[in-house]
C-alpha cells in the first residue's frame, strides 16, 4: 500500500469513541432530486449566507422572516384559499378553506396546523405557508395555532394551548375527524401536544403528520453533524452544552412531554404517524431514530425521505418534491380518518 494510501487510510480510522476526522471532499447535488431543487438549492444558501452575514435581518418574533419570504406569496398564488380569524379555547387560530370548496367526505373533518419557527417565530407567515397547499390538496379545512412561544413564554405553554385548541373542536368534532401536522418547532409540538393529550386525559386524534421534525430531543446523529456542512440551518451539537431555545430554558429534556420518545409506554398510545423530511436536513437522524421507536411501540409509523432536500423543503410551492409532499400528508390523513371512521353528519358526541 502506498504512503498515500495509508495516509488516507490513518485519517478515516475511528478514536475509541467511534468518531471520525473526514477530509475534505466535494458533494455532487443529487441525482435523483428535481431540476427545480437544484436551482433552489443555491438560493437557498446564497439567502442563509446573506442572513447569516446581517444577524438583524434574520427572523424574530413580531418580524417577517426574509428567509422564506419569496415562498410566502408564492403559496397564496399556487393555493388560493380563504382565511378567517378566529378564538378557539382562548387561543388565537387562522382558518382556512380551500376556494374551490371543502371535499364532501370532509365536511365534518379538520386538521389542526401547528407552525414552524423555532418556539420563537413563524406566526402567521409559516402558519399560511404550510396551512394553504394543505388545505388545497387535500380540500378540507385546516385550523393553524398561535401558540406562545420563547422567549416570554416557557415550555410546556405551547403544549397547552394546543390542547384548549383541540378541546373545544371537539365539542363538534370526534377525535377521529381531526388530524395535526406541523414541520420543523410545529413537528415536534404535533408529539409533545399527543403527549400532553395523554397527560389532560384528552383522546387521541385520528393521525399525526410531523415533517422535519421529531420526537426525540433535539437533533442529534449523523445528519445534525454532516448537514452543517453543506450549508444546512442548524450548526453542529455539543454534547452537554445548554439549550439556546428560550422556550425549553426550564424543560428537562428527559421528560416525556418534552421528549415523547423518552417513554415507551406513551409511544404506544401515539396515533398513525407520518414522518417526512430530506436528507439533508439536519432532523434527519432524529427523525429515523422517532420513527424506528414508534414502530419498535406498535404504531403505524410511515417514513417519507426526499434525497438531496432541506430542512422543511416543502415550504417552497414550486418544488415537484414539495407538491409530492402535500399530497404524501394528505392523503396519509385521509386514509386513517377514512379507516377510523365514515362522516356522519351533525354535531359530533361526547367522543
Amino acid at each position: 500500500m502506498s504512503g498515500g494510501a495509508d495516509a488516507q487510510t490513518q485519517r478515516t480510522m475511528p478514536a475509541a469513541d467511534g468518531s471520525l476526522s473526514l477530509p475534505a471532499a466535494t458533494l455532487p447535488f443529487s441525482e435523483y432530486a428535481s431540476p427545480e431543487a437544484r436551482e433552489e438549492q443555491a438560493g437557498r444558501l446564497s439567502r442563509l449566507a446573506q442572513l447569516q452575514n446581517h444577524p438583524a435581518q434574520l427572523p424574530v418574533p413580531g418580524q417577517p422572516d426574509l428567509l422564506h419570504r419569496p415562498w410566502f406569496d408564492a403559496q397564496w398564488r399556487r393555493y388560493p384559499a380563504m382565511m378567517s380569524e378566529e378564538t378557539l379555547g382562548g387561543v388565537k387560530v387562522l382558518v382556512f378553506t380551500p376556494k374551490n370548496g371543502i371535499a364532501d367526505k370532509n365536511r365534518h373533518r379538520v386538521l389542526i396546523n401547528l407552525h414552524g419557527g423555532g418556539f420563537v417565530n413563524g406566526w402567521p407567515e409559516k402558519s399560511e405557508i404550510e396551512s394553504l397547499p394543505i388545505a388545497s390538496v387535500g380540500r378540507i379545512k385546516v385550523v393553524s395555532v398561535d401558540y406562545r412561544m420563547g422567549p416570554q413564554s416557557r415550555f410546556p405553554a405551547a403544549s397547552q394551548d394546543v390542547a384548549a385548541v383541540y378541546a373545544a373542536l371537539l365539542n363538534t368534532y370526534k377525535p377521529s375527524q381531526i388530524g395535526i401536522y406541523g414541520c420543523s418547532a410545529g413537528g415536534i409540538l404535533t408529539g409533545e401536544a399527543v403527549a400532553w393529550f395523554d397527560k389532560a386525559g384528552l383522546p387521541q386524534p385520528g393521525a399525526i403528520g410531523i415533517f422535519s421534525g421529531s420526537l426525540v430531543s433535539g437533533f442529534g446523529g449523523d445528519s445534525a453533524y454532516l448537514t452543517p456542512l453543506m450549508g444546512g440551518y442548524f450548526p453542529a451539537p455539543h454534547p452537554g452544552a445548554a439549550t439556546a431555545n428560550p422556550y425549553f430554558a426550564d424543560a428537562n429534556p428527559n421528560d416525556p412531554l418534552a421528549a415523547p420518545a423518552n417513554s415507551p409506554a406513551l409511544l404506544a398510545k401515539f396515533p398513525p404517524t407520518l414522518f417526512a423530511t430530506g436528507t439533508r436536513a439536519g432532523d434527519m437522524s432524529a427523525t429515523i431514530e422517532s420513527h424506528r421507536r414508534l414502530i419498535r411501540a406498535g404504531i403505524d409509523a410511515r417514513l417519507h425521505l426526499w434525497d438531496g432536500l432541506e430542512h422543511c423543503f416543502m415550504y417552497n410551492p414550486d418544488l415537484p418534491e414539495s407538491q409530492e409532499a402535500y399530497g404524501v400528508l394528505t392523503r396519509f390523513l385521509e386514509e386513517q380518518l377514512d379507516r377510523l371512521e365514515a362522516p356522519t353528519g351533525g354535531r359530533a358526541s361526547r367522543w
